[in-house]
């Protein structure tokens, strides 16, 4: 009831806000937050004299059903709003539902954008000094953003309860506390972002963490037996819109970055190879399920880049995690909080998977890591097989290479030989020697799902 209370009482703080922008500069007002759902409006003045006709469809259907659509959101965003620290003037676009000009307020707190607020606005519209009025309420409704968002932030017991307790009893006592905890945001769907290693074992240490827009609790968890994980709890709209989150990894991956900075460029590996991909074009170069983060003026995707499909049979040596930078995964949504602790697993997995196989990373979802989400799930001594352990002797790093980029290309010899730029017979040569080494007929099925899965296994 106290948090039902609490939330009613924000809920009120916005709406008065957001009327005192639309009185200040008279035209209609809307406040989304950053993934563009609605929070508040302005009421429409019936008795103006513009035309109801010109209230354009965009504006009605945020209204209605309080978030706006995909492409909506991208439109907006290619004036620069997620960059702008002052008002951004968009004009009318009848082809795009966008019937009357706009004037967008982006809503920051502390440099971080946090939030839009929209104003339904011909030219000439407000001029420069009810604009700067207008600006310092924006002011005041990013600091409430921050402390709400701080406020699911310092759920940090409750989550890491969640995510450690055993199975039964005990997750199911620590999933009540933490829903409870959470009022009405627990509800709907939710989904866990895993990055591995993290730099502290404290999450106080990356304050802008607390301000990510969508999550509603953080914490660190034991990663290996001497590291630390970051566990982010993040709200979505749809099962099938993972931006909250991809945009969420792409920050604490550049967070992580950040506070590692001071080790100097000798030791960055591909953490600063993962972020620095992560620039303007939202799909980190030659890796699958990488994401860039909205604020920095570009739009998350889910999807893999045209022509970055892993390369076979990469080099365990050399790996994100051998040279000391962070990889992150996600899990597959869930509606509520009772499976949290699979979720966590999840993105663990795929965190883990994205460290071990660099065409996965930096950035993995669970739904997209293949075989991993088998592998992930043995035991580590799965990865020494009695019959290949001879094969994974550092000795015979470049025979376990080709074998494992022979396997990753379904035993095709020409696209093997072409990968790995030897000839055929070097090739032959080679996979006779890993049949000699391991007692393996190369062109039986099981034999080959037994080598093919235990070079896999070893990477993790």
């Amino acid at each position: 009831m106290r948090e039902n209370a609490r939330v009613n009482e924000t809920k009120g703080e916005y709406q008065e806000l957001v009327d005192e922008i639309s009185e200040l500069l008279g035209a209609p007002a809307t406040l989304e937050n950053r993934d563009f759902e609605l929070i508040a409006f302005g009421a429409y003045d019936s008795d103006s004299e513009i035309d109801e006709s010109a209230l354009d469809p965009v504006r009605t259907r945020s209204i209605l059903t309080r978030r706006s659509t995909t492409a909506v959101r991208t439109w907006f965003e290619s004036f620069g709003i997620a960059r702008a620290t002052g008002p951004v003037r968009i004009p009318p676009t009848p082809e795009a539902g966008v019937y009357r000009g706009r004037i967008c307020l982006p809503v920051r707190h502390r440099g971080l954008v946090l939030g839009y607020v929209w104003l339904l606005a011909d030219e000439p519209g407000p001029g420069e000094e009810q604009l700067d009025a207008a600006m310092e309420v924006t002011a005041r409704i990013g600091d409430l953003l921050a402390d709400e968002a701080q406020a699911g932030a310092d759920l940090t017991r409750e989550l890491r309860a969640v995510l450690t307790a055993e199975r039964g009893w005990p997750r199911d006592m620590a999933v009540a506390e933490l829903r409870t905890a959470l009022g009405v945001r627990g509800e709907g769907l939710h989904t866990v972002v895993c990055v591995a290693p993290w730099p502290s074992a404290d999450p106080d240490d990356a304050p802008s963490v607390r301000t990510i827009p969508g999550a509603t609790a953080l914490c660190t968890v034991p990663w290996g037996t001497t590291g630390q994980s970051l566990a982010l709890l993040v709200r979505l709209r749809s099962s099938t819109v993972l931006t909250p989150a991809t945009s969420a990894a792409a920050r604490l991956l550049r967070e992580a970055e950040g506070m590692r900075g001071a080790s100097g460029p000798g030791t960055r590996g591909a953490a600063g190879q993962a972020t620095g991909a992560l620039g303007a074009t939202g799909q980190a170069a030659g890796t699958r399920g990488a994401y860039a983060d909205p604020a920095a003026g570009t739009r998350g995707n889910s999807g893999p880049a045209e022509g970055t499909r892993r390369a076979p049979g990469g080099p365990a040596a050399g790996t994100r995690e051998a040279s000391g930078g962070p990889a992150a995964g996600i899990a597959a949504p869930r509606g509520g909080l009772a499976e949290l602790g699979a979720a966590w697993h999840e993105a663990a997995a795929a965190a883990g998977a994205a460290l071990a196989e660099r065409g996965l990373g930096p950035i993995a979802e669970w739904a997209a890591i293949g075989p991993y989400r088998l592998l992930t799930a043995l035991p580590a001594e799965a990865a020494h097989d009695p019959v290949v352990r001879p094969l994974l002797d550092p000795a015979h790093r470049e025979l376990a290479r080709t074998a494992e980029a022979f396997l990753d290309c379904a035993g095709q010899a020409g696209r093997t030989a072409a990968h790995l730029g030897i000839h055929r017979q070097t090739l032959y040569y080679r996979l006779s020697r890993v049949e000699q080494l391991t007692g393996l007929d190369l062109d039986d099925g099981e034999d080959r799902l037994l080598l093919h899965m235990t070079l896999k296994a070893h990477r993790l």
